[in-house]
């Protein structure tokens, strides 16, 4: 019994000394589009990892690219890390392209594991297909990134040429190409064969060269959160295009039916969330002012009348700012023509029911105040001395009328003056109408 004791204290001893003295490896899986979310995401975990005294962060990549300054936000955050960052592309099947490859390139240290590849860094034109043009703004976009991925390359002293030719002529390479021709380090199975080989490896940490010297190791994965999820979710090209519709849905629904207060308060919070989405990924404020616009032409079309020609502009002017709204070379931040066309068509439907209702109302016969009164029938109270009192609406009334009238006689309501009614007996419309 004693040595089971002995044995069992012994292993807690020995359990505690290991979780003081073990040295922590943070782990960050970077999956999917690279987007605010993604750099808010690594930002938080190397200053989690920063807290926790890490001695060294492994992100784990799989992305197909995504927005540039996201990926620049990223790779100003690795680089000004004082922990060494390790990029790691795996598992077996995945890839580092466009923007990964520029996250790759920013890393202390560069790892992939067996089946993965890595390349096609090449700015992406807005019909999602390889950059042929000439144009000025393509050129300027590809020698950017070309000096930028340099830049990069320089610094973790990796293949410079080979990072150029990625982003000018959208090379690939496999994971053994990569390490032959030394665009990573080390290609690894698992994170403690990454351990392993990147034993003793030197890397530049805030100037400094600095030897990755691992003994005891603690691995720690920091997942994702709800405010990844949240940023996410904002920033998705098709939610954010879905709360520019709302915004004007609903404070147009609103201001066409006031009092109804529901539309108004989704179209204030649709705003204020569309607002906030903006500022976190670039647009084009020109496709923005172009879909209202074209909206308010709409409203126009069903208006007045202009044998089509307003309605048809507008409906050109909104499919025009949908494509033009996001201002980025990335595919994955594109709308697609269907989507388009069919929230085109039915932002038309929507614009159309509201003007007709509203129009309906403003047809409708008044039910209150003096001209509701217009057109109601009641009966004769009294009658002294030429002054005449009515019953009208459940209400006593002083009235006139030019017809002789008895007590009790069924009268209707012509006019109204003041606070007198002017009214005349029913048997004398009906024979005047005959």
């Amino acid at each position: 019994m004693r040595l089971i004791i002995r044995s069992t204290c012994l292993l807690l001893l020995l359990f505690v000394s290991f979780s003081v003295f073990a040295e922590k490896v943070i782990i960050l899986n970077l999956r999917g589009p690279i987007g605010p979310a993604a750099q808010d995401y690594v930002e938080r975990g190397i200053a989690y990892a920063k807290k926790e005294n890490a001695a060294l962060i492994i992100l784990e990549l799989n992305t197909p690219g995504g927005l540039d300054s996201s990926m620049r936000g990223i790779n100003t955050a690795i680089i000004a890390s004082p922990i060494p960052v390790v990029a790691y592309v795996s598992p077996a099947g995945a890839h580092a392209a466009s923007a990964g490859v520029f996250i790759l390139y920013a890393s202390h240290l560069a790892a992939m594991a067996p089946g993965t590849n890595t390349g096609a860094a090449s700015p992406i034109s807005l019909t999602g297909s390889a950059q042929t043009s000439s144009s000025i703004e393509e050129k300027k976009a590809t020698n950017d990134a070309a000096a930028y991925i340099r830049s990069l390359a320089e610094l973790r002293n990796r293949n410079a040429n080979w990072a150029e030719s990625a982003v000018r002529q959208a090379s690939s390479l496999s994971a053994q190409e990569a390490k032959q021709l030394k665009v990573i380090d080390v290609i690894a199975d698992n994170y403690p064969d990454l351990i392993k080989k990147i034993q003793n490896d030197k890397t530049l940490i805030n100037g400094i060269l600095q030897p990755i010297q691992l003994s005891h190791i603690q691995f720690e994965s920091m997942p994702t959160d709800w405010r990844y999820d949240f940023l996410s979710l904002i920033t998705n090209p098709t939610i954010i295009y879905l709360l520019i519709l709302l915004t004007i849905y609903g404070i147009f629904f609103e201001l066409s039916n006031p009092g109804l207060v529901l539309p108004g308060v989704c179209g204030v919070i649709a705003l204020f969330l569309t607002l906030y989405a903006l500022q976190l990924i670039p647009i084009s404020y020109a496709g923005l002012a172009l879909i209202i616009i074209g909206t308010l032409f709409m409203v126009v079309e069903l208006t007045i009348s202009s044998f089509g020609i307003i309605g048809v502009g507008g409906l050109i002017s909104f499919l025009l700012g949908s494509i033009l709204l996001f201002d980025t070379h990335e595919e994955a931040y594109h709308l697609s023509w269907l989507f388009i066309s069919a929230m085109g068509i039915l932002t038309f439907a929507f614009m159309s029911l509201i003007v007709h209702l509203a129009i309906a109302a403003h047809r409708k016969s008044v039910l209150s105040g003096r001209e509701g009164l217009i057109g109601q029938r009641g009966y004769v109270l009294s009658i002294v001395h030429q002054q005449i009192t009515v019953r009208v609406a459940g209400e006593i009334w002083a009235a006139q009328s030019i017809h002789p009238l008895q007590v009790d006689q069924q009268i209707k309501v012509s006019a109204v003056e003041g606070l007198t009614l002017i009214i005349e007996p029913v048997h004398s419309i009906a024979k005047s109408g005959e």
